[in-house]
């Protein structure tokens, strides 16, 4: 009799590691081609550096340094940071073993999570060179410092010890991880380490990094700010966060004894009451013991679940940038003219928590016929591949950026103009487009957050563009006048042998218009413990009307310490000073200004200002 084919099958039908596949469909994760995979490899360790370090509440200062390996095309890539060490018996498992992490099943914002990152790193460096990876770690002045060399065994996914030692290291806690492996270094490109770093400073701006190239260059992204990001909190699955298979294995693996408790306990946003509605609707007995749920009744469970409104998950497992920390990230980074930036209110897609950043800077040294750049951010990590795919680029494109002052043929598209778009999404789970974490995924509730938020971003980009613009031309406007009208003025009186006319009433009349302006000086007095930051706002109207003028004037102020507020008829409210002014005769003007305490320069770079009962066209000022 014939063995059947299905048994010769059999024969070599086996179970291959997580390891082995990814050895051999490494583009899954972004190790494509050398010089993607070079950046890759310093985008993982850094982003595993960054994480390890907020965890702990230590300011991160990262060192990155590559070194070309003869006239080879591979590089030797070393990153080192402060954070808090990882213990002997995990440094093998951390960076020799894949889907080896603290976070995966932990629902909150975090840059990594599959524990996929940095052990693909030394997978790709072991294929490429054959070589082991070099660590280095400490967790705290009192106890030894180990180097271990490992290798990953593919066929087990499990570390391979080479050596291990205890050595003599100057730092007090840290990690160092050294791996040689196959790369390319391009230098002065949008994807290249160097971009890299310089934008993920722009989002930490409480980050130092130190690069040093394979030249031998050495540049500093230093730190801005001396305060952490606020730390996300660990939450519970949201019920319409899940699908019927995950609701089948947490059913199975709870230990909640009853089904009442079992909804109260492992989802967030159900009160008991909830949970014997949500029971009583799918005709489950309230101490029905969670395993034995049959499949049918799984599926009824998840039914009413997903039919029922709920709450919006929590977002405290959210740890968003800030409109000021995303500022002083960007006018670090880029010399413009103009910065704003919003911070919208959480949102939620499929159960999932998340939310948008935007900002936008423009003018300075930015090129005028160039698409503007685009800074797309996930968690705080740049996304510098396939930006044509992405839902943040999508958001852009559909966007009308006419009306707010940039060109776009068609009304589509990229923009063009001297101006940067940066957008930052925050999420316990960002919907990636693949494992390799390059571009966001269209989600519709995303894709409308993105386009509210660069559309805020838009109108006061266009606000400032107008403001300057009229402001130029008032100006212009009044500089011919004053130079023109005196020469007027004395050859007509010469010639009817009369006194030279009053110019005031003559130029209110051809200007006829009301102008505000402002301008605003950093300065820092005293040294050491007694040095003062000082921001100095100045606000000036002239009135180029011919009228006398009494009205209000309403501005926005910093929540920090304000003094020195002038003239003295003021109302201080939250967040506004309101000035009574007036009257103010024609061809006057009246100054108005305060100080702030204790901000960075450029804290506060832009004064917002507002009017009310002041009749006529206003330039330097919106109604309110």
């Amino acid at each position: 009799m014939a063995v059947p084919y299905a048994q010769k099958m059999a024969e070599s039908q086996k179970e291959i590691s997580i390891s082995d596949f990814f050895s051999k469909n490494r583009q899954i994760l972004g190790f494509d081609n050398p010089s993607k995979a070079l950046l890759v490899s310093v985008k993982e360790a850094v982003d595993n550096s960054l994480d390890a370090c907020e965890e702990a509440g230590i300011l991160p200062s990262i060192h990155v340094k590559l070194e070309k390996v003869d006239n080879k095309d591979r590089y030797i890539m070393t990153v080192r940071d402060n954070g808090p060490g990882i213990v002997k018996k995990q440094i093998p498992h951390v960076f020799g073993r894949l889907l080896y992490g603290s976070r995966f099943h932990s629902i909150r914002q975090s840059r990594g999570q599959q524990g996929i990152g940095i052990s693909s790193v030394v997978l790709y460096s072991q294929l490429t060179t054959g070589k082991a990876a070099v660590i280095t770690s400490r967790i705290g002045e009192e106890y030894p410092c180990y180097r271990i060399e490992v290798h990953i065994n593919t066929k087990t996914n499990r570390p391979q010890i080479e050596s291990s030692e205890v050595i003599l290291w100057d730092q007090p806690h840290g990690t160092e991880i050294i791996v040689e492996l196959e790369g390319r270094y391009q230098k002065n490109k949008k994807q290249s380490v160097f971009e890299y770093l310089r934008s993920t400073a722009i989002v930490n701006p409480h980050v130092e990094i130190t690069f040093q190239e394979p030249d031998g260059g050495i540049s500093t992204f230093r730190r801005v700010v001396e305060v952490l990001p606020q730390p996300a909190k660990e939450s519970k699955p949201h019920p319409h966060g899940i699908e019927v298979g995950i609701l089948k294995n947490m059913l199975k693996y709870t230990e909640a004894r009853k089904m009442t408790s079992f909804l109260t306990n492992e989802f967030t946003r159900v009160s008991p009451r909830g949970a014997r509605e949500i029971l009583e609707k799918a005709n489950i007995p309230e101490k029905k013991v969670p395993k034995y749920l049959s499949l049918e009744d799984t599926q009824t469970l998840f039914d009413v679940i997903q039919s029922m409104k709920f709450m919006s998950p929590p977002t405290d497992c959210l740890s968003p940038i800030g409109d000021l920390l995303i500022r002083k990230g960007l006018r670090k980074e880029i010399d413009s003219k103009f910065a704003y930036t919003v911070t919208r209110d959480p949102s939620v897609f499929r159960g999932t928590p998340f939310q948008i950043e935007a900002g936008i800077v423009y003018g300075g040294d930015l090129p005028q016929g160039e698409p503007v750049k685009v800074l797309r951010y996930a968690n705080r990590v740049p996304l510098l591949y396939q930006q044509g795919g992405c839902a943040i680029t999508h958001a852009i494109e559909r966007i009308n950026w006419r009306p707010y002052g940039l060109e776009q043929r068609g009304g589509k598209g990229i923009p063009v103009g001297p101006a940067v778009i940066l957008v930052h999404i925050a999420s316990t789970n960002v919907p990636f487009t693949s494992e390799s974490k390059e571009a966001v995924a269209d989600v519709d509730e995303i894709l409308d957050e993105v386009g509210r938020a660069l559309m805020d971003c838009g109108r006061r980009m266009r606000s400032h563009i107008n403001k300057k613009k009229k402001l130029k031309k008032v100006s212009e406007k009044y500089d011919i006048i004053k130079e023109i009208l005196p020469d007027i003025a004395r050859k007509s009186a010469s010639i009817l042998g009369r006194d030279e006319p009053p110019l005031d009433p003559i130029i209110t009349k051809i200007m006829n218009v009301h102008v505000f302006d402002s301008g605003i000086v950093f300065r820092e007095k005293g040294e050491g413990e007694s040095r003062e930051k000082v921001t100095e706002v100045t606000i000036k109207y002239q009135n180029y009307t011919q009228k006398e003028r009494t009205f209000r004037v309403h501005v926005k102020i910093p929540n920090a310490l304000i003094q020195g507020i002038y003239p003295e008829k003021y109302t201080l409210k939250k967040n506004i000073i309101e000035w009574e002014i007036g009257p103010v005769a024609p061809a006057r003007s009246q100054r108005m200004g305060f100080s702030v305490l204790g901000l960075d320069k450029d804290d506060y770079d832009e004064v917002e200002i507002y009017y009310s009962k002041l009749p006529g066209e206003v330039i330097g000022a919106d109604p309110l």
